[in-house]
Formats: structure tokens, sequence, C-alpha cells
């Protein structure tokens, strides 16, 4: 009885899960191949499948089999996730009628164009319209969906960091705006800067894709597996764990790409790694946005950024452009990859500014959500947030407001999982150093024993366990942000030479 309830579940499940990856594929090629006159027409077939996907999802008789199913002796971890996660979408989706669903479906496919041409011309009033109408839905769902006395704003968060509310975050930024907005003002005071000029200049585009290829591979990415294409803003999509696409973009600095390489191949080793009897289920990704983001910021900065992975990984990089590095040593070049210089732009910032960058979007988004602030006001309130935050000012729209290609596609709420991933890569290193030797297996370049631990401790659960379930797991704590800011405080310190606090 109770196996042919869940077989008829999943018949509703695999067309749901079909339907999405045919949107993802939808969001690869927009971003990677598609002409830029295609966004209208595009966006007419995105809203006509988002609509499916909505149907099926709020078909009253999927709600009936999961109500029947529930009644049941519940058995197998796999499916009570999946049930579970099937019920929480049902109810999400089933309070937003359908043909409001469709629109937004529809005018968030196109709105990336408009933010694409706003940027270009440098113009935030080409953008500001749309974003109104897109920040409208945004709240106008949250509104549907929101249980009795629940902020809007956490219900958004809620979709991608299930647990971690504004009481929590706001704990949480609030502990880094007043450890390392100063701490950044003595590295910047006291600190000896490296040169990191070498970085910049004539490095071939065709030998970067070569770097770039290189250096996924010696972290894991399996090529057969998964691609690595060129994109305006790097990203990862996954359809199962045998097709994973990852991008990077090639500008004359090479830690641009390389770092963009690193940090989305942690992203596509997660997706690698999820289990074969969960991919293609609801349950086959990542357990939550900030999860997903732990990986990679763990291999882009935890890993990426130390003397040990690079000790044996530098002279290969070397030898792909001999004349640019020739009288660069490996330790000059790791002090340079870890300079620390407060940016306007997000994408492009070092370590230890990264969270603050994060800060500013959180603080504006709850501005626009809970305070109901205009949208004509955001470049102002964050050309001033960035001043006092970071020290320096934006002075065009392009290295402020609509640097982001996020608020476009609706994605508000979304951005505190940036700095809770950073948070949750520092407590999963402090768990994994209890266990293996870290910096042995990066010197001698067994990456894989690093990637074996992640595997089986995080990877391959997809979302049978939360992201707290996961922490634990892997660090043996919930959610300490204290091991992060240590973390910051006790690389820079050291790399900056700075004198320890009495």
């Amino acid at each position: 009885m109770m196996e042919r309830i869940y077989e008829k579940i999943k018949t509703y499940m695999d067309r749901a899960v079909a339907l999405k990856r045919a949107l993802a594929l939808f969001e690869w090629d927009n971003e990677t191949l598609a002409p830029v006159k295609a966004g209208e027409e595009t966006s007419r077939i995105i809203g006509t499948l988002s609509g499916e996907y909505y149907g099926i999802m709020t078909d009253p008789c999927l709600k009936e089999l999961t109500e029947e199913w529930g009644g049941q002796m519940q058995e197998g971890e796999i499916r009570m996730a999946c049930v579970s996660l099937l019920r929480e979408e049902m109810e999400r989706l089933t309070a937003i009628p359908r043909e409001e669903y469709e629109a937004n479906a529809r005018l968030t496919a196109k709105a990336g164009a408009v933010w694409a041409e706003a940027r270009r011309k440098n113009d935030f009033s080409m953008f500001a319209p749309v974003l109104k109408e897109v920040l409208g839905y945004q709240k106008r769902f949250a509104r549907y969906q929101a249980k009795a006395g629940q902020k809007l704003y956490n219900v958004l968060l809620d979709q991608y960091e299930k647990g971690f509310d504004m009481e929590i975050l706001d704990g949480f930024f609030g502990r880094l705006k007043s450890e390392l907005v100063p701490f950044l003002k003595r590295v910047m005071e006291e600190g000896r800067q490296p040169d990191d000029a070498f970085l910049q200049g004539d490095y071939p585009e065709e030998k970067q894709e070569q770097l770039a290829r290189m250096t996924a591979e010696y972290l894991g990415f399996d090529f057969e597996r998964g691609v690595l294409e060129v994109s305006a803003h790097p990203f990862t999509t996954s359809l199962h764990n045998r097709d994973v696409r990852i991008t990077t973009h090639y500008k004359d600095r090479m830690d641009s790409s390389l770092f963009s390489v690193i940090h989305e191949a942690g992203h596509g080793l997660y997706e690698m790694g999820i289990g074969d009897e969960l991919t293609l289920t609801v349950a086959g990704e990542g357990a939550s946005m900030g999860i997903h983001e732990s990986q990679s910021r763990f291999f882009e900065n935890i890993i990426g950024r130390s003397m040990a992975f690079w000790k044996p990984f530098y002279p290969r990089v070397r030898s792909i452009f001999p004349e640019q590095l020739a009288n660069v040593t490996t330790e000059q070049f790791v002090r340079a990859v870890n300079r620390v210089e407060p940016g306007l732009i997000r994408t492009e910032a070092d370590e230890l500014t990264y969270s603050l960058h994060i800060l500013v979007r959180y603080e504006l988004e709850k501005a626009l959500i809970e305070e109901d602030m205009p949208v004509e006001l955001l470049p102002e309130a964050w050309a001033s947030q960035y001043e006092a935050y970071l020290g320096i000012r934006p002075q065009k729209d392009s290295d402020g407001v609509l640097q982001d290609i996020h608020w476009s596609q609706g994605s508000f709420g979304y951005f505190p999982s940036y700095a809770l991933g950073s948070a949750f890569a520092a407590q999963i290193y402090e768990g994994m150093k209890k266990k293996i030797d870290v910096e042995g297996a990066l010197e001698r370049g067994e990456i894989g024993v690093i990637a074996d631990y992640l595997q089986k401790n995080i990877h391959r659960y997809g979302r049978t366990k939360t992201s707290r379930q996961l922490l634990i797991q892997a660090s043996g704590e919930d959610f300490e942000p204290d091991y992060y800011i240590s973390y910051l405080k006790e690389k820079y310190g050291k790399l900056y030479g700075l004198k320890e606090d009495s």
C-alpha cells in the first residue's frame, strides 16, 4: 500500500524535477550563449514552463497522496525527506495565485536584460521601474506565505536558509560589523601591503583558459560530468550529478578568473558529490544556499589562498606563465592573492572585506522590505554604507547598486547566505582539522583526501539534512560565528604583521 502511494507521488516529483531542470537550462543559456535579442520571446517560454511546474506542485491529487502517505508507517530517510520537501513547496506555491506566479517568472526572465543594459549605460533610473515591479511581487508573495506574526523578510530568508531569521542574522552581522570594520581599519593603517602588480598585465585568454581547466581538474572537477564556459557573472548550474556546469570570466588580472574557477569548482564538486540515489529527486540539491556557499568559499579561500595549497601547485601555474611569473616566488604569490584592499565590487573582494559587502546588501534588503524604503533611494543609501563600512564611495551606479544581477531575478534574502557560507566554511575547517591533516594533505597535493571528507560529511546527503545538522556532523557543533571571526583575525593579523591585542 505504502509503496504504491509513494510511486504515485514519485510520478509527480519526476515531472516537477524535469521542469525545474529545463528552467535551469534556460538560465544557463541566458547567461552563456543566448542571443541578446532572445529575452522577450524566451521569457514567454519560461513563463509557460513555470506555470506547468506550478500546476504539478499545486495539484490537489498530489496533496492527497502526501497526506495519505504521511498517515502510514514511514520508512526510508530519502523518501521522508522528499515528501517533506514536496509538502513545503506545495504550501509555498499554493499560497500564490497561478497567474501571478507565471507573470513573475516572465518578468524576472527579462529583467536581467534590463539590468544588464542599465549597468552598461551606468544608469540606475533605467532599471528602477523594473526593480520596483520585481520587489513588489516578492513582497506580495511573502504576504501570501507569511504565518501569523511572521515578518516578510523572514519569509524570504527562509527560502534560502531555513532557521536563520533576522534575529539570528542581526546578531551575526552585528558581530561582523563590530569586529571586522575596526580590524580592517587596523590592517590598512598598520599592516604592510604585499605587491600584487604582477597579477595584472599580459595574460592571454587562451592561457587563462588552460589554467582554469587545469585548476578545476586538480581540485577534482570531473570534465566527463561537467563543463566550463564563459559568462559575465561566474555561476554554477546542475541538472544532476552527472551534468554540472560552471562558468568563469577572463580579465587582465589572472587571479580574477583563477579564483572564480576555484570558487565555482567548489560548488561543482558539491553537486557531483550528491548521492546517486538522490540525484533527480527534490532532495538531490544542496542542503541550503549557505551550505552550498560554504563549499565554494572553503575551496576558494581556506584552501585556495593557503600556502600549503600553492606549494605543490604554483610551479604548474608558473609553467603556463613563465615570463609573467618568472621572478615571483611562491611566498610572493600567496601574499599577493591574499592582499586586502577595500573595493567597490563584491565579486572581486578580498577574503577579509567580502562579508562587509554582504552586510551592506543585508541592511538594504531589510530597509526595502521591512521599512518600505523607496527604490529610488537605493543608489545613495548604497554609496553611504560603502563609505561607512569599507571607507570608499562608488562614483557611478555600475560600480555600486547595479553591480549584482540577483535583485533582477527576485532573489531577495539570498545575499546573507554568502556571508553565512563563509562562516560555515571556517567552522567546517575547524572540525576537519580534528579528523585529518589538512595542511599535510595540501602540501602533498592530495586534494582528494579533503574532497572525500566533504563528500562523506556534507555532499552525499543533498537536502536530506538541514544546514544545522550538516554543521554538527562536519564540525561537532551548531552554528558558531566566532570561528569565522577568529579565523580571519588570526590569518590576516599574521599576514599583515599586526601586533596581537593586549
